[in-house]
């Protein structure tokens, strides 16, 4: 089993490189367009800036390269962000897989702080993705900005402020905003799914 990570400006992707190794997966960090198209799956993390992270993946055509792929593809916190259409961080066009727009969380209280960092629980479970997760299990979260629900895409649902995609799907494509590498024995189960689909 080949898994490809992408490698690009976007953060933590050491933290995914560990949480594959726990469950028996030796992957390659790449951004060797080859390499990527030639993995059974690939895994798009991501923690930082949306408008630099793009301009990092359109110099080296990678964001070509994804939207080629046709093995399974995870999108990883930025990495879902960057597979939607279009981000209200700087103003951002992205990828396009979801023609979806990432919006900024608008707190509506002192006590809802931006960025929502930390554990929160998963509900409206859809998907393969999900085999042996509970509805309102909890997973680790760090972002500023979300995915809206969408009655076609959204395979598991989150509440911060409002209710929104804490995953999404598409075809070969699926994304988390939440962090599975960060994310325990429900974390490393999702990462097991993924690697089964």
């Amino acid at each position: 089993m080949k898994v490809a990570i992408i490698k690009y400006n976007a953060g933590n992707i050491y933290s995914v490189v560990n949480a594959l190794r726990r469950i028996g997966i030796e992957p390659i960090l790449t951004d060797n367009a080859e390499q990527i198209r030639n993995a059974d799956k690939v895994i798009f993390p991501g923690q930082g800036e949306a408008k630099s992270a793009m301009e990092y993946l359109r110099e080296r055509g990678l964001d070509s390269v994804i939207r080629s792929l046709k093995q399974p593809v995870l999108g990883i916190c930025v990495g879902q962000q960057l597979l939607c259409r279009h981000s209200e961080e700087g103003d951002t066009d992205c990828i396009g897989i979801f023609p979806m727009e990432v919006k900024r969380f608008c707190p509506t209280c002192h006590e809802e702080k931006i960025p929502q960092m930390g554990w929160n629980s998963i509900t409206d479970l859809k998907s393969p993705l999900f085999d042996n997760v509970m509805e309102n299990d909890y997973v680790y979260f760090v972002h500023s900005y979300y995915v809206p629900l969408h009655k076609d895409y959204t395979i598991a649902t989150a509440d911060f402020t409002l209710s929104y995609s804490a995953a999404i799907h598409t075809g070969n494509f699926y994304a988390t905003q939440f962090h599975p590498e960060k994310s325990g024995d429900v974390g490393s189960r999702i990462l097991e799914n993924f690697i089964k689909l």
